[in-house]
């Protein structure tokens, strides 16, 4: 069979293996680092104090520090700084500071900066809470996936699309372990929209692929469902490539431009989106390709049923 509005000669198909090669050692990569290194939680996802202070004038990192060893000796939190010209300063505690602790903290600066303190404090529980209900919300939205495809489609097309749309999550949380950036909850707003955006592009490629699976008169095995595949892929590109690029480059200006106080968030964003895209059309697509040409082998080989070959009298 042959398609007559193919315009380009690439083949995704014959690669096939070394995309599945490839993405499985980044998952046994990800999960040594996530045994070995762990996750860089931050307060919101493990106990402690975070206190926020919003000055009218710049700060440093090493002033700030001198600021709480002064109040405490013992105190050495971890400085984030913000604003148009670092006005605003975050100390991260990984213990839960109490309340003397607290009041004190906020005489100093009101006396030094007159500025009262924003303290954010999270108990173990409910950074247990957070960690839980985000990993409910990707299992759902998934299981909604799986549910919608299986009916709009075929159930095969949701099995590969939950591959790939795990695959993507999984990179992300990967390569923060590898990079140690810290995990927040705007890390994990970035997740889900990722999660988003990767099932969007899939579809989309699903979609096209369903289109020119009716084209097509008939499909004996895989031979004809790899060209039906690697000439949907072919269709599709040049919509995943300059969607990914307008995404991307908004993504970047918010990693570049956007400070200290979304750089997990933006930097999640900008890896989930192109691992989205890659796991579209090398993962998703192929994996279908292999498991489609599978079940038609099967229904090929399954004997006929000896009642449907008798005559109706």
């Amino acid at each position: 069979m042959s398609f007559n509005d193919r315009k380009w000669k690439l083949d995704f198909i014959t690669h096939r293996n070394k995309f599945f090669a490839v993405s499985i050692i980044f998952v046994i990569a990800g999960i040594i680092s996530l045994f070995t290194l762990g996750l860089n939680l931050g307060v919101d996802f493990e106990s402690g104090s975070n206190i926020t202070i919003d000055t009218n004038e710049t700060l440093t990192n090493e002033q700030i520090q001198e600021d709480f060893a002064t109040i405490n000796e013992s105190y050495a939190p971890n400085i984030t700084l913000a604003g148009e010209n670092n006005e605003i300063a975050t100390a991260r505690f990984i213990d839960v500071l109490n309340n003397d602790q607290v009041a004190e903290v906020r005489a100093y600066f009101i006396e030094n900066y007159d500025a009262e303190p924003t303290v954010s404090t999270v108990s173990p529980q409910v950074g247990k809470e957070l960690a839980q209900n985000a990993i409910y919300a990707v299992l759902i939205a998934s299981l909604g996936i799986v549910i919608y495809l299986a009916i709009r489609y075929e159930f095969l097309y949701g099995v590969a699309a939950i591959v790939a749309l795990l695959y993507d999550a999984f990179f992300i949380i990967a390569l923060f372990s590898f990079l140690q950036v810290e995990v927040n909850v705007p890390f994990i707003a970035a997740v889900l929209t990722v999660v988003g955006y990767s099932i969007n592009d899939t579809i989309v490629t699903f979609d096209r692929i369903r289109e020119n699976v009716k084209k097509a008169k008939v499909i004996e095995g895989f031979k004809d469902l790899a060209e039906i595949v690697n000439t949907s892929l072919i269709q599709t590109l040049s919509r995943s490539i300059n969607t990914v690029l307008t995404v991307v480059f908004a993504a970047l200006s918010l990693l570049i431009f956007g400070g200290d106080a979304i750089f997990s968030f933006s930097l999640a964003l900008v890896i989930g989106l192109v691992a989205g895209t890659y796991s579209s059309m090398f993962l998703a697509a192929q994996l279908w390709l292999v498991m489609k040409a599978r079940y038609i082998k099967k229904q090929k080989l399954k004997p006929a049923d000896p009642k449907e070959e008798e005559p109706i009298v």
